[in-house]
């Protein structure tokens, strides 16, 4: 046995192992609708990037299929370039996009490339597009208040920093407004902080949208002076489908960069269902067995491992934060299809957004009855909370009510009353867009709604009414607001004004 042995380490030592190279080097051997099939590259990696050589130059690709023979890989750009026999290189990483404070105030494209004609943007750090989300222990519980400056979320549906909260409803019905008055909110509030704290980072991932709303979006911003924090990560409908797949990957790797450095920031995918689509014709190029709806049976992975890198991280890591506002285009209000209900449950609560409601002039078009948020009530500070739990009633007690006055039924004093506020709730409720209000206003004009000072005021004047009232309290009582926005709660010294200025503007 010993003499076999030997014998066996003999031959061992006379075979030449090959040294490893840093590269592999493979050939396409048939490419069709942006989809390259490649033979060779035995060491590629899962979402590896892998390089063309074409005649007109490089073009660069990903690789998602690696089977036993060959290589399906996405070309991400000019993918009309690449031609069968065409060599392709291994880039030895997975794919990763620039970040870093350069990117602020600008439109890139997936990749990181800037399509605003503002310049090459130079910055030296990089995040990988694939990662996996942080585990619960480096993980804190929400407990700090995202403001969006829209009463009716702050009150009903409020955001938490490290949340994640679905916008969803059909099209154009304002899904995409909440999230620019949110943007809007948060430069409000950083003109507003004390010098040395930092400011909420805005991160739009605009996905399958039109060139021109883009265009329009970053015109916005820059208007209302929101767009010196935000960053705008562009792939529009005339991109090919593996930049819209890639949009919102790359845009919670820039993310991450600021959450490791301890700050907040504010995310959102619009949207999600054109990312599925996308997705979904990838996957049947790639020719992966379709399942309902033809969408691949890994759908709900592609959304779940993208929503779970929104977190808010403890002391030890930095305590930064992710928020995610996914959106969700529903057809006809259904929110029972596929990828709707996906989406609902990974998310940590709604925001359903009906036709009916925007149609009738109700903007935000907020259905309060299908409206949740799961996490962020432990962020609310305890004076909103105390007047969103009166609110949620009488708005409650009114649609119930509601349907009976159509009847023309007789109804007694106390139904009336209640039908009455309801009204004036609802039309409160009521937004202009690009108008969000701090969180201290609206608690002061919802404490005098809810407690009835408000009942003897038509209904087209209400709004007046409110924003009179606020004026007055910022001229009279301006402790007030500063009190509610440091301590977030209504003392009774505070409370005892409050009462007093609702008394003498009754009077008038």
């Amino acid at each position: 046995m010993k003499e076999i042995i030997e014998q066996l380490r003999a031959e061992l030592t006379k075979i030449q192992v090959a040294p490893a190279t840093a590269q592999s080097v493979g050939r396409v051997h048939e490419v069709s609708d942006g989809i390259a099939r490649v033979s060779g590259l035995d060491a590629a990696m899962a979402n590896e990037l892998v390089r063309f050589d074409t005649d007109s130059g490089p073009a660069y690709g990903l690789a998602l299929n690696l089977e036993a023979d060959e290589l399906g890989i996405v070309v991400l750009d000019r993918p009309q370039a690449v031609q069968v026999g065409d060599a392709v290189t291994g880039e030895g990483r997975v794919l990763d996009v620039p970040t870093g404070e350069a990117l602020l105030g600008r439109v890139v494209t997936p990749l990181g490339e800037p399509i605003d004609g503002q310049g090459t943007i130079r910055t030296s750090e990089r995040r990988r597009a694939e990662k996996i989300a942080p585990g619960v222990i480096a993980r804190q519980s929400v407990n700090t208040s995202l403001a969006t400056g829209i009463t009716i979320i702050d009150a009903l549906t409020p955001i938490g920093r490290g949340q994640r909260q679905l916008i969803i409803g059909d099209r154009g019905t304002g899904k995409t407004a909440i999230i620019v008055d949110s943007i809007i909110n948060q430069a409000r509030i950083a003109r507003q902080l004390p010098k040395g704290e930092q400011p909420v980072i805005c991160i739009y991932v605009a996905i399958g949208q039109k060139r021109a709303k883009i265009a329009r979006l970053r015109a916005l911003l820059q208007e209302h002076n929101a767009l010196a924090n935000t960053i705008i990560v562009a792939a529009t409908a005339s991109d090919p489908a593996p930049l819209n797949f890639l949009a919102p990957y790359a845009g919670v790797a820039m993310a991450e960069y600021f959450m490791d450095q301890g700050r907040d920031v504010l995310i959102a995918y619009d949207d999600l269902s054109k990312h599925a689509w996308a997705y979904r014709e990838i996957s049947l190029l790639l020719r992966r067995p379709p399942g309902r709806e033809a969408y691949p049976g890994d759908i709900f992975y592609l959304h779940s491992r993208l929503l779970e890198r929104a977190a808010k991280m403890n002391d030890e890591q930095g305590g930064g934060s992710i928020t995610a506002l996914p959106v969700i285009e529903t057809q006809a209000g259904d929110v029972s299809a596929y990828i709707p209900t996906n989406v609902i449950s990974i998310t940590d609560g709604q925001i359903f957004l009906e036709s009916d409601l925007f149609y009738a002039g109700t903007r935000p078009a907020m259905n309060v009855g299908l409206s949740v948020s799961r996490v962020g009530g432990a962020a609310q500070i305890k004076a909103m909370k105390k007047i969103a739990g009166q609110l949620r009633l009488d708005l409650a007690q009114y649609r119930e009510l509601a349907a009976f006055a159509q009847f023309g039924s007789d109804l007694d004093e106390g139904t009336r009353k209640q039908i009455d506020r309801g009204e004036r709730l609802t039309e409160l409720m009521k937004q202009p867009q690009f108008q969000p209000r701090p969180v201290a206003e609206q608690v002061v004009v919802l404490y005098a709604a809810t407690n009835g000072y408000f009942d003897q005021i038509a209904v087209t004047e209400i709004n007046q009414t409110a924003a009179q009232f606020v004026q007055l309290v910022q001229a009279s009582a301006a402790t007030v607001l500063e009190n509610i926005t440091t301590t977030g709660v209504i003392s009774e010294a505070d409370e005892e004004q409050l009462i007093k200025l609702l008394t003498d503007l009754s009077k008038t």
